[in-house]
């Protein structure tokens, strides 16, 4: 798999990352996720999961992997994995997220799964967890799901911490969610610190049923930033596993890809975002080695511009698009 620059951040990727939002708790919004786990959701069978799928992205090529502190336990999976393995803080970058804190006591009934705190406390505590459970390998520390809301773009004394994190060596980044993403990356891209503008990468939220943010997201790569591409697949959406009604109707272009190259619909919807000339990584969400190797078909996939135009025709509107995926069960 190729491996890229991120940016000007020193940093390098493979094309397609591996995020661990659906391997580290026994919850999550993907479609069919409960199917995924089966019903030994012990920490233990969700950490045996984790490995398998770990060990196949890293056969494959994968060298980029994504975790969060509120992904339940998946920084201390992912960090005890490494170690096993004896892998290198020189051989994969690792990036993770702070401000969400995980609250669903590993149940998947819980009324909150997560609680959201863009303050300096925040940083301050889970940094430190994130390093005890990362070590060196930690190299990118991101901001979870940046909106308007949280005021933090605006909260001075966390703007200067990062940047005190950045000149100790660390990369920063943030991630978006929401309709807003652009504006929120355009707020983003004016914040300097010490001359320097202060993020290093973005993580957005792109994929054919919602690409909105891709002006703002090419003015971010232009500005030397990472771009890493997640939910790509748009929670399962963008899987055999949809049952909406009429779905392939909705979506014939997308169809048609898919069964004249010999794959899914998902590594077609993975293409998509690959052949974005902005879009450095794409992360995959698979919790099962089988839909990890069905995603990396992607890979193998050459969308010219008469099919990204086809595909272009599945947008809905953003308000739509995001009203549905706050409808998404956890399971």
């Amino acid at each position: 798999m190729d491996i890229v620059e991120l940016g000007t951040t020193g940093l390098r990727a493979s094309r397609i990352g591996l995020g661990l939002a659906a391997l580290g708790r026994p919850g999550y919004i993907n479609l069919g996720h409960a199917d995924d786990l089966g019903e030994d959701r012990s920490v233990a069978a969700l950490e045996a999961l984790a490995d398998k799928v770990l060990d196949a992205a890293w056969e494959k090529g994968v060298r980029y992997f994504d975790a969060a502190r509120s992904y339940g336990r998946a920084e201390e999976f992912l960090g005890r994995w490494l170690r096993r393995r004896g892998i290198g803080v020189d051989e994969m970058d690792v990036g993770s997220k702070w401000g969400y804190t995980y609250t669903a006591d590993w149940r998947t009934d819980a009324e909150v799964h997560e609680v959201k705190d863009h303050s300096l406390a925040m940083l301050k505590r889970q940094i430190k967890e994130s390093r005890a459970n990362l070590g060196d390998s930690l190299r990118l520390y991101q901001i979870h799901s940046t909106t308007e809301e949280s005021g933090v773009l605006e909260n001075g004394a966390v703007l200067d911490e990062l940047a005190r994190l950045k000149a100790n060596g660390l990369r920063i980044g943030l991630t978006l969610s929401g309709e807003h993403q652009a504006a929120t990356l355009e707020q983003a891209l004016a914040i300097r610190r010490d001359g320097r503008q202060l993020f290093d990468c973005v993580q957005a939220t792109w994929n054919i049923l919602e690409p909105s943010a891709g002006a703002q997201l090419a003015d971010a790569h232009a500005a030397g930033m990472g771009v890493i591409v997640k939910e790509a697949l748009a929670n399962g959406r963008l899987t055999a596993r949809n049952q909406e009604e009429g779905f392939a109707a909705k979506h014939p272009s997308l169809v048609a890809i898919a069964e004249e190259a010999g794959v899914g619909i998902d590594a077609v919807a993975i293409a998509a975002a690959l052949a974005q000339p902005w879009a450095h990584v794409v992360l995959s969400g698979a919790a099962q080695a089988e839909h990890l190797h069905s995603n990396l078909q992607a890979l193998r996939l050459r969308l010219d511009a008469h099919h990204l135009a086809e595909l272009s025709g599945s947008a809905e509107p953003p308000a739509d698009y995001w009203q549905r995926r706050a409808e998404l069960a956890w399971n």
